[in-house]
């Protein structure tokens, strides 16, 4: 065999571990495109979500105090002025993550951005900050449904981004959360029963206020708590009409008995169930029209 052949052969062999080698290997991880108004945090980097939905805050009805409150302290955030990172808390469908949406809609233009993380992932929070800490725009990072069970260790990380050094550092990064618990963790019963030391087993905490303490201090730590309240029949309607009206409809005495049995039919009335029954309505209607 020829010198040629054998370094031909050789090469070709080479090329075949590198390839094998290649498909082993995970892949290299790219630096982030900015070009999106909205990410997603997962698997440890930032991806850019192509179509956000959009959402006007003029849509969300019955929360005018939340709205002004968090667009308040959303425009500081733009303005570079001091502003707290938010916890919205209270009944499902009231509109908790819709403001947080609706913002990213309306003051994108000003730079403001969305990174959308997961509640396993708030570990990562250090690492997000390092990506963006030297970007011109302001980004909001959304937990939704934020929540703990009693053995989940994961609060404390976020725990110490609020309260720790990263906020301090850091003018263009906040963080937003829904979570339908006030206090984010589990509070159990005998947690505000007098402790009688003859009835307490070896191995009770010797200091519960202690652990109370503890639980509560995760949601302190958002400097601003906004609440959000079950809304009554008319108000549900309101919402409802408000729909049907940008659909070019009317909430007839049909459309009024069928949203109400809507609403009857999921045990709740909210801002969430008017608007899906009025996207079954006016989807009806239209189909019916064809």
């Amino acid at each position: 065999m020829s010198s040629i052949q054998l370094s031909d052969s050789v090469l070709q062999s080479l090329n075949q571990v590198l390839q094998q080698l290649q498909h082993s290997l995970p892949p290299l991880k790219q630096a982030p495109d900015f070009s999106s108004i909205a990410f997603k945090w997962q698997q440890g980097e930032l991806h850019g979500i192509c179509s956000p939905r959009q959402m006007a805050l003029d849509d969300l009805k019955g929360i005018e105090r939340q709205k002004q409150k968090v667009v308040q302290n959303t425009l500081q955030f733009l303005q570079g002025l001091p502003a707290n990172d938010v916890l919205l808390t209270g009944s499902r469908g009231t509109g908790k993550s819709s403001i947080v949406r609706a913002l990213l809609n309306e003051y994108s233009a000003q730079g403001l951005r969305l990174i959308e993380i997961e509640r396993d992932d708030l570990r990562d929070l250090p690492k997000i900050q390092q990506l963006i800490q030297n970007r011109p725009e302001k980004f909001i990072v959304y937990c939704d449904d934020l929540a703990f069970n009693a053995e989940d260790e994961n609060y404390r990380s976020l725990k110490s981004v609020l309260d720790g050094s990263l906020q301090s550092g850091s003018s263009n990064f906040l963080i937003y959360a829904t979570s339908n618990r006030r206090h984010l963790l589990p509070e159990f019963m005998h947690e505000n029963t007098p402790v009688l030391k003859a009835d307490v087993p070896q191995h009770t905490e010797l200091h519960p206020q202690e652990a109370i303490e503890e639980k509560i201090s995760l949601s302190d730590r958002f400097g601003l708590w906004l609440s959000f309240y079950p809304m009554d029949q008319n108000l549900y309607l309101e919402i409802v009409e408000h729909y049907l009206v940008q659909a070019k409809m009317q909430l007839t005495a049909e459309a009024r008995a069928e949203a109400l049995r809507w609403c009857q039919s999921r045990g709740q009335r909210s801002g969430r169930s008017a608007y899906q029954f009025s996207k079954h309505w006016i989807g009806s209607q239209q189909l019916q029209a064809l």
